[in-house]
């Protein structure tokens, strides 16, 4: 029998009312979203995170409050952040002067590297084998930190008889140490890449040796495209991480801008991997990777959109920064992490080098 027209409309009403639920719970939600997207806006969650740091900096560890002041004030030039750079370059002095004295006994830096090795973490697997590793190369554990605060002198304008009197005996030094072979060594590739970059770059600026080249072949000998699909997670890691501080080292720590055609075959491999290097990289490394763009001149690569949204996607709005890949949200341990999600998400038009620091003048 067939249905009258105020049953069949009886039968279609809950439908109806299905559908106006739906769009009126749809528009509801459209006015909400703009809003909660404003909240996640890639520039609005850096600028959350630079605030959270901020207020809790007085309260981190020193290296800590160096590394964040450092990076801020390459990014932004903002006066609030040269005290802590000078706190940093008048402690930075002091300990090289000891060392440079120190310097005059031969057995000095066999007595610290040692020293070194001994103190350092074990508490992961990377970092017990790290500590094996450094400790089959004699020296290497202290002549690779004194580059590091050497170069990091330099960077302050403090390289000079005036603030490092007989500064040359550490350059002497460190010409003295067998660099190339450390670096070029595949064992130490393995599980050090990173640290690899930064240090030929370390040498290059002190004008101790040019390793550059080599060590670039090397890593790219160690690491081409085609091995990927059998690297573990780990040397993946170590790969990715690697390839974006032969980037970051060129830039002297983002003080510069770099070629985007000497670093094509880094800047391929990772539009090539993105898809790997979101799952099994972490937001520390793949925020680099982005930055490797970025010091490239290649603000507009897809990759870096992608690499934005990533991050924001992990962001903690409750913790105002980027948790671990564990979830952790202690802000000492995410300092390196957050400072690298401000920089990524608000990355400046320009770049302001040092500070140069005068030690003395406040």
């Amino acid at each position: 029998m067939s249905m009258t027209l105020m049953e069949r409309g009886r039968v279609r009403t809950p439908a109806v009312l299905v559908t106006w639920l739906m769009v009126l719970l749809l528009s509801l939600g459209g006015c909400a979203l703009p809003q909660q997207e404003q909240g996640l806006d890639h520039a609005a969650v850096a600028e959350a995170i630079r605030e959270r740091y901020e207020a809790a900096l007085p309260d981190l560890p020193l290296s800590k409050q160096r590394h964040y002041a450092q990076r801020l004030y390459r990014l932004t030039g903002e006066d609030r952040y040269l005290p802590l750079n000078r706190a940093y370059g008048r402690q930075l002095v002091s300990d090289l002067r000891e060392e440079i004295d120190a310097l005059a006994d031969p057995g000095h830096a066999a007595r610290r590297a040692q020293e070194q090795v001994a103190a350092y973490p074990e508490g992961s697997a990377k970092q017990r084998r790290r500590k094996r590793m450094l400790g089959e190369w004699g020296e290497i554990a202290y002549a690779k930190g004194l580059a590091f605060d050497l170069t990091q002198a330099k960077y302050h304008g403090l390289l000079n008889e005036a603030d490092l009197p007989g500064y040359h005996r550490a350059l002497d030094y460190l010409a003295g140490v067998d660099f190339r072979t450390f670096v070029l060594d595949p064992d130490v590739m393995a599980v050090y890449a990173a640290q690899v970059a930064n240090l030929v770059y370390y040498l290059e600026d002190l004008g101790v040796a040019d390793l550059r080249e080599e060590a670039t072949a090397a890593f790219r000998r160690q690491y081409p495209p085609a091995r990927d699909p059998r690297l573990s997670t780990a040397e993946y890691r170590n790969k990715i991480y690697g390839m974006t501080h032969f980037v970051i080292a060129a830039s002297d720590y983002y003080q510069q801008p770099v070629s985007a055609e000497e670093f094509r075959w880094v800047l391929n491999e990772f539009a090539a991997g993105l898809e790997r290097i979101l799952v099994d990289t972490k937001e520390d490394i793949y925020t680099e990777v982005g930055i490797s763009f970025l010091l490239a001149g290649e603000e507009d690569h897809p990759a870096v959109t992608r690499l934005r949204d990533a991050l924001v996607e992990a962001y903690d709005p409750e913790a105002r920064m980027v948790p671990s890949e564990r979830g952790g949200t202690d802000l000492a341990n995410g300092e390196h992490r957050n400072v690298l999600a401000i920089m990524l998400l608000d990355w400046p038009e320009r770049f302001y080098a040092g500070p140069t620091i005068s030690i003395g003048r406040q």
